[in-house]
């Protein structure tokens, strides 16, 4: 098969303003199992949002972007429900960044020979389908930034930002998550920048200037992450899948207590994942489990067992159609730094 038989119908991403899920959500609060557990995280993220004195933190992890969400996590920084997001580096280049640039996801499926998707040069995530040139051309593009600025260390934030910079002038996609970010003052952090199109790029940016170019300090990362909680009276969090965008943002609170400065737990925590916490993985362990940790306040967390697609799009929008983000104040830490 051709790259273009492959390549046919895209992927749509959900509009929350668009579906109001408010008494889906009310209804859920009186039923059982997963959907009362749903119901009470969306009511803590809802909360978490209400609340003037919380810094609001989007943990993302996992290709939920690329699978239709991608519009849900913009709006959640067009709609000021979001202060900060910590995320995979795969979710902000390949996934978001991609998109920017004017380049699509499409709808494929599992059963297909994989071997006929490399030789038509077309990548499969599950049931999605990219094209692999495109995802070059974004790697080219992580290039032309790093090629734009002076050498020296910057954290994935600085260089974000710049992403968001440049995306003004050559963005093909209105509202994609890096730009309004940019705009609106939301830092975005990635502890492990390199593991996607950024570090292709980046790599070919240090390959053609060995002696003076620019790097990406995680530490970095992580001081200004801490900064941003030590500045901070509470804080919430909305985890989506694990890894480590989730210990990044957590680690905040024992960072500040090693450097001298006792700090709240995080106040609200929501987690989705369809991870298991029996294997005692870092990624599947609770909510309840950092508590012991000094990491989360166990009176405002709920873990929600459910594969981010089907959950999300009732959260999220049952925050937006309440409206207590229309009362918030945007924070626009970027500007902190």
């Amino acid at each position: 098969m051709s790259k273009k038989k492959f390549l046919k119908e895209k992927v749509e991403h959900i509009d929350i303003s668009k579906i109001d899920a408010v008494k889906i959500i009310d209804g859920m609060e009186k039923m059982s199992f997963s959907a009362r557990d749903l119901a009470r995280a969306t009511k803590i993220f809802e909360k978490m949002v209400a609340d003037k004195n919380c810094v609001t933190v989007l943990s993302l992890a996992g290709s939920t972007s690329a699978g239709g969400c991608m519009k849900i996590y913009a709006d959640m920084i067009k709609y000021n429900m979001i202060d900060v997001v910590v995320a995979t580096g795969a979710s902000i280049v390949d996934m978001d960044f991609f998109e920017a640039l004017g380049y699509r996801h499409y709808i494929g499926t599992p059963f297909v020979n994989d071997q006929d998707l490399r030789k038509a040069y077309v990548d499969r995530i599950y049931d999605t389908f990219i094209d692999e040139e495109e995802l070059q051309h974004c790697d080219a593009a992580i290039k032309e930034v790093a090629d734009s600025l002076g050498s020296g260390v910057y954290s994935s934030r600085e260089f974000i930002w710049e992403m968001g910079k440049y995306l003004t002038k050559k963005s093909k996609k209105k509202e994609s998550l890096v730009e309004l970010a940019y705009k609106h003052g939301v830092p975005i952090f990635c502890p492990a920048f390199s593991d996607s199109s950024a570090g292709f790029g980046l790599v070919m940016h240090q390959i053609e200037n060995p002696n003076e170019h620019v790097s990406i300090d995680s530490v970095k990362d992580f001081r200004e992450l801490t900064k941003i909680k030590m500045n901070t009276k509470e804080s919430g969090m909305l985890i989506i899948g694990g890894g480590t965008p989730k210990n990044f943002i957590q680690d905040t609170v024992v960072c500040a207590e090693v450097l001298g400065k006792n700090v709240p737990m995080h106040k609200y925590a929501i987690q989705i994942t369809v991870a298991d916490p029996r294997d005692g993985a870092c990624s599947s362990s609770t909510l309840k489990e950092a508590g012991s940790w000094g990491k989360v306040d166990n009176t405002f967390e709920q873990m929600v067992f459910a594969e981010a697609t089907t959950v999300l799009p009732l959260m999220a929008s049952y925050v937006y159609h309440k409206g207590n983000w229309r009362k918030r104040k945007r924070r626009e830490l970027s500007k902190t730094f």
